[in-house]
């Protein structure tokens, strides 16, 4: 998608703007760091991309670019400026400073099913008001949700671009995505659309119920057999306190047809979302044991093991966008570049 001449500021040295301040995280080919505006002494994310790093990769920055220049949602991190100096290409985005979400719901005394539907409203809102803009995030997971300050009423946000497609034609065959949040339809290698969004929120929505993820294998082809099947429990003791109304909210997402699982905009009029069925109860220590248990730092830090989804992929035969199958899946959990 060519984005014109004046999509870009250009500056010899990006220290004459901001005074770079720390690494805040890295990924396959680029580095986050804190910066402070030198005018305004306001902090933010500065995306640093170097220029040789991006060599073939040039149409996947525009992209993510493209992407986040459309993009104004309270529940989506802002692309505040774009610079470019002879070395670098840099992203100027919102700070958001209220920390993962994991981390969140361990810090918090109190923790119930009300809260979890409270925060899946948002994601889904945000969710929602992509799709109306024919964007599908494709790696939706919890460690792509950060809270925007670290205040009680913080808003949760989408962050992560490095995926997103913008759905020209309404359909994409690309393998892309996380493992475990992965829909039947990407490993199938069928095309799929807006509904991929959908299953991942499915996901995220089992796991703030109960610490642990629906579908789970060390071993990856069993992984994806499970998921292929959409096989998963509501299992006891863990969801013996959970509502009838929360386990219905996830089987209409973790819906194996596409066709018959609910988007976002259904997702959002289901009564564990808009009425009151989500229940008072604290279930704050079980889920935190299960989170601490299932998802270690280092575990849902750890890199996507992209060969044995190569593997499968392959098993499959190449897809229509084969090519972008490994950038997709070596780039790590922590987002791609």
């Amino acid at each position: 998608m060519p984005l014109g001449k004046g999509w870009k500021k250009k500056v010899e040295d990006i220290t004459s703007v901001y005074d770079v301040k720390e690494k805040l995280g890295a990924g396959a080919f680029s580095e986050v760091v804190l910066a402070q505006e030198r005018g305004s002494q306001r902090l933010v994310a500065l995306k640093c991309i170097p220029k040789k790093a991006l060599r073939g990769k040039e149409a996947a920055v525009e992209n993510e670019i493209a992407v986040l220049k459309k993009i104004q949602h309270e529940n989506i991190v802002a692309l505040e400026d774009i610079y470019e100096s002879p070395s670098h290409l840099y992203l100027t985005m919102q700070l958001v400073t209220g920390g993962e979400l994991f981390d969140r719901i361990i810090e918090r005394g109190y923790y119930t099913e009300k809260d979890a539907s409270q925060l899946i409203r948002q994601v889904l809102e945000a969710v929602n008001y992509l799709h109306d803009l024919g964007i599908v995030h494709r790696d939706l997971k919890p460690e792509n949700l950060l809270y925007a300050t670290p205040f009680e009423d913080a808003k949760i946000m989408i962050t992560d671009f490095g995926l997103s497609k913008i759905e020209a034609d309404g359909i994409m065959s690309t393998a892309c995505g996380t493992p475990g949040y992965v829909a039947p339809e990407i490993l199938e290698q069928k095309p799929y659309g807006k509904a991929v969004d959908s299953w991942a929120l499915g996901v995220i929505s089992y796991i703030l119920l109960c610490g642990y993820p629906p579908f789970y294998d060390e071993n990856d082809s069993e992984l994806f057999n499970q998921i292929l099947k959409a096989e998963y429990e509501f299992d006891s003791p863990y969801w013996d306190d959970i509502s009838e109304s929360a386990k219905d909210f996830i089987r209409h997402l973790l819906e194996r047809d596409p066709e018959k699982r609910f988007t976002c905009e259904q997702a959002l009029q289901h009564p564990w979302i808009s009425g009151d069925t989500a229940l008072d109860k604290d279930i704050h220590g079980s889920v935190c044991e299960q989170i601490q248990k299932n998802f270690a730092r280092s575990q849902w830090k750890r890199a996507i093991n992209a060969t044995s989804f190569l593997r499968h992929i392959t098993k499959l035969g190449p897809g229509a966008e084969g090519e972008e199958i490994g950038e997709a899946t070596s780039g790590g959990q922590n987002g791609k570049w």
